[in-house]
């Protein structure tokens, strides 16, 4: 055993487990890759500053979890809490928006940081999925990327899943409301960390989760009441698109997000099966974003999916991915002069795209096969001095324990029929 071990609240992917997390990745960007969206990738520290202006200074993911640092250089840097801010500043130092094709749909994954209280479902090192379609307002965008998220999941096997929806109002409206529920708010009995974030961002005390909060907001105004003529139409055209699409969703007026840049268009993927951390995934509207950082004006939409989430959202439901085999054959030399010819055919069975593994090590038979087992090989090829002097190699069924002597020259033939 290592002196060391993995820091709290992060965690090892190790096989078997990495391959779920990696048929998961694949599951959620497929559709992605089949609408239009390239893959984008970004270093995992940016400036301070580029969290600090696009997720909002107030936010408890800046105020209180991001890993801040100071380089040897005096630069003042952040490992990544979220990957929006990462995309859109990338997008823009590449000049994407002024290729004259917008929107311009990115998908990316990888890995993000906070420092938060470790819990199941909730880590200091998570993984997620994204999609951001930046540079086009237009309703059938976000129903677009709710729908590509359904898709992946479904396409995944999960059902217990719910799509929240809400609109946050832009520019023109929000500020009426948030002025309103100010007023609402300091009437109430808050602490005084609570207080401060009436005074800096009062949405998000809609999004307490503590009870002795969340019972002081009956009769608190409602957002759907200050919305303006355009973001009520804006807001229906999703809901229309989303429904004509087969995509069930719930209303919820209370759903802010976390990250101050969202407007209009609000959503969250929620699974009943994990308890107090439901969210796997979410998104919506920042059509201010990119001015915030000091971009044009670029109305964009976009998600991020928990893979983390998204996994222990598939034991809830006892879903078991359907995962090849890392190996498919396992060759088993006897002796030296096998050894090096059944290198050779694993050599060429692995060019033409069999997953093969070979015995390293000199193992005996007995060994040499329980690995090969164990490895859930469908095959193994094994030879020793009296099979090669006849020009054949054994090629055994592990699932029947049929075994068949093959000629040395079409052996690899052989098992590409046998595996189809």
């Amino acid at each position: 055993m290592s002196t060391f071990k993995a820091p709290k609240g992060t965690y090892d992917l190790i096989p078997p487990q990495s391959a779920t997390y990696l048929a998961v990745r694949e599951a959620i960007s497929a559709p992605l890759k089949n609408s239009g969206y390239g893959y984008i990738e970004t270093p995992g520290f940016e400036n301070v500053e580029l969290f600090a202006r696009g997720v909002g200074e107030s936010t408890d993911i800046v105020t209180k979890e991001m890993y801040a640092f100071e380089t040897k250089g005096g630069d003042q840097l952040a490992l990544r809490p979220e990957g929006t801010a990462s995309v859109l500043r990338a997008a823009l130092e590449a000049n994407l928006h002024k290729a004259g094709n917008l929107p311009v749909k990115l998908w990316y994954s990888g890995s993000y940081y906070r420092y938060e209280r470790p819990q199941k479902g909730r880590y200091r090192h998570f993984s997620q999925v994204g999609a951001e379609a930046i540079g086009t307002e237009d309703p059938a965008l976000d129903a677009e990327l709710i729908i590509l998220a359904d898709q992946a999941y479904r396409a995944l096997g999960l059902r217990n899943f719910r799509i929240l929806l809400n609109s946050l109002g832009d520019k023109e409206c929000r500020p009426v409301y948030r002025a309103a529920l100010q007023d609402f708010l300091r009437g109430l009995e808050l602490d005084e960390d609570t207080r401060r974030r009436v005074d800096i961002n009062p949405l998000r005390v809609l999004d307490d989760k503590r009870e002795t909060v969340q019972k002081q907001l009956d009769g608190a105004p409602k957002l759907r009441d200050y919305l303006c003529e355009a973001c009520k139409a804006y807001h229906e055209q999703v809901r229309e698109l989303l429904t004509a699409a087969g995509v069930a969703f719930e209303d919820d007026e209370k759903l802010v997000r976390g990250l101050d840049y969202y407007t209009r268009t609000t959503f969250e993927f929620v699974h009943d099966g994990l308890g107090s951390q439901s969210a796997v995934g979410g998104g919506g509207r920042y059509d201010g974003l990119s001015e915030m950082i000091g971009g044009p004006a670029l109305p964009s939409v976009g998600w991020a999916l928990g893979v983390d989430r998204t996994v222990l959202a598939l034991e809830a439901e006892g879903i078991a991915l359907d995962i090849p085999a890392a190996t498919a054959v396992y060759a088993v030399p006897l002796g030296e002069e096998a050894r090096r010819v059944l290198f050779g055919v694993v050599t060429e069975l692995r060019r033409s795209g069999v997953a093969t593994d070979f015995a390293y090590g000199g193992k005996g038979l007995k060994n040499a096969m329980k690995s090969a087992n164990r490895s859930g090989a469908r095959l193994a090829l094994v030879a020793g001095e009296r099979d090669l002097a006849e020009g054949v190699v054994q090629l055994k069924d592990l699932e029947s324990g049929e075994q068949t002597a093959v000629a040395l020259g079409a052996v690899a033939e052989e098992i590409r029929r046998t595996l189809g």
